[in-house]
């Protein structure tokens, strides 16, 4: 925790100088030391060794952690009416929050008013129309080596997603193998945390580079994706949870604000679900009333599927960085986004650093530059904590939903006064 805490400041704090040094080598006159050692020599070394490091990443830690997320749902024929119902809600209100996160951020226009089209070294590569049966079958891959080879998003995401699911199916049979892919993951979340080490140094270069290049003028914009961002948590916590609560489970959204609240602390403070389950299955089953046997099964699931609040901040981030670098995105894009991100969704393990991984696994399935991720990384741990309280109120709100379809709900419970049971 403390490492955690340590790195996040570090981050910050690169940020800030280089807000601060960028807009000083701004209104320096240009030089050879200027702009020929500083920024397109020492800056660009060591922005682009980060950079490069998190491309690095994206294809085996996609594939390696969609294939570890498919294969935990377990024996799908065992799963029955629960597995599916807890599936499919996670599912769908991903699509909702990512559709929701790029139309709030088509109207806000965060990335209006900042203008690195110049800096983009070469045209980016947005797939040409298709139509939607053609998407469709790009999706499958002919040959799952080339598609590894060449980055081809979706194709990976359906060849991961088809493995892990088999495996679950034989699941004694693949017992080895899931344990190498168990291994496998932990390599690459140990790899990731090793790579944010290098963070705050790549941040610094990247936003030192970005403002000596624009000035303060990329002040705004960043405060206007941050504004989307958090409205787009905060609609789609409050109207699509609420909603489903009060439509679909008959219960008082008000009265499950006040029940969830500790393992909401617990969330913002830890900005990891992974590390908050313990207390989320505690204050689900203690304050709102759920069987130990949905939760136990609905709310691991969730951690681990259901990333609402990171499909929020790359639907928005998608929009940030094209208007950045002043390139369009077709209806297609769009598509392609919402699908992109919400298959995504199964593999974002609850780390930190993981979201900014998949986001660049985003930009790269519409063709937009990677790069672009530097001027919200270092903002990005602060959102990290609001939309890990999202992640989890998601999760939470699905096992109420499915506990009470189910007959597993205790309704006394859930109105009950919190002062009577305590979280242990």
């Amino acid at each position: 925790m403390k490492s955690k805490t340590s790195l996040t400041q570090k981050i910050l704090i690169g940020l800030i100088l280089g807000v601060f040094f960028g807009i000083i080598l701004n209104k320096l006159p240009a030089s050879y030391i200027k702009d020929t050692i500083i920024i397109n020599g020492i800056l660009r070394l060591v922005g682009g060794i980060f950079i490069n490091s998190i491309k690095m990443l994206v294809v085996p830690l996609v594939f390696v952690s969609l294939v570890v997320g498919a294969s935990a749902i377990g024996d799908v024929n065992k799963l029955g009416r629960v597995g599916v119902k807890t599936i499919a809600f996670y599912l769908i209100t991903t699509c909702v929050a990512i559709t929701l996160a790029l139309i709030v951020a088509n109207i806000i226009d965060p990335g209006i008013g900042l203008d690195l089209s110049n800096v983009l070294k070469k045209e980016p590569t947005i797939g040409t129309a298709k139509s939607f049966v053609d998407v469709v079958i790009d999706m499958v891959p002919k040959n799952p080596i080339a598609s590894l080879a060449n980055g081809t998003m979706l194709q990976i995401i359906v060849f991961a997603l088809l493995t892990g699911v088999t495996m679950a199916l034989i699941r004694e049979k693949a017992q080895p193998v899931i344990e190498i892919f168990n291994s496998l993951n932990e390599i690459m979340m140990k790899m990731v945390m090793l790579i944010m080490l290098i963070a705050p140094y790549g941040v610094f270069a990247l936003i030192t580079k970005t403002f000596a290049t624009v000035g303060f003028d990329a002040m705004v914009p960043l405060l206007k994706y941050m504004m989307a961002v958090l409205l787009t948590l905060l609609i789609h916590a409050s109207l699509t949870y609420m909603g489903i609560l009060g439509g679909l489970g008959k219960l008082n959204p008000l009265q499950f604000f006040k029940n969830f609240a500790p393992a909401m602390s617990v969330a913002f403070s830890t900005a990891s679900s992974n590390g908050t389950l313990p207390v989320t299955i505690e204050t689900v089953e203690q304050r709102c009333g759920v069987s130990k046997n949905i939760a136990s099964f609905t709310l691991p699931l969730g951690a681990t599927i259901n990333m609402d609040g990171t499909a929020i901040m790359q639907g928005v981030a998608v929009i940030f960085i094209s208007q950045v670098y002043g390139i369009d995105l077709s209806l297609q894009a769009f598509l392609t986004v919402i699908l992109t991100a919400t298959l995504a969704s199964v593999g974002t393990a609850g780390v930190p650093g993981v979201g900014l991984i998949t986001l660049s696994m985003v930009l790269q399935s519409v063709g937009l530059p990677v790069e672009g991720i530097a001027l919200i990384i270092g903002i990005d741990r602060l959102l990290d904590m609001c939309r890990t309280v999202v992640n989890i109120t998601g999760d939470a709100v699905c096992t109420i939903v499915v506990s009470k379809s189910e007959g597993e709900f205790d309704e006394e419970k859930y109105y009950a006064k919190n002062k009577e049971i305590e979280v242990a």
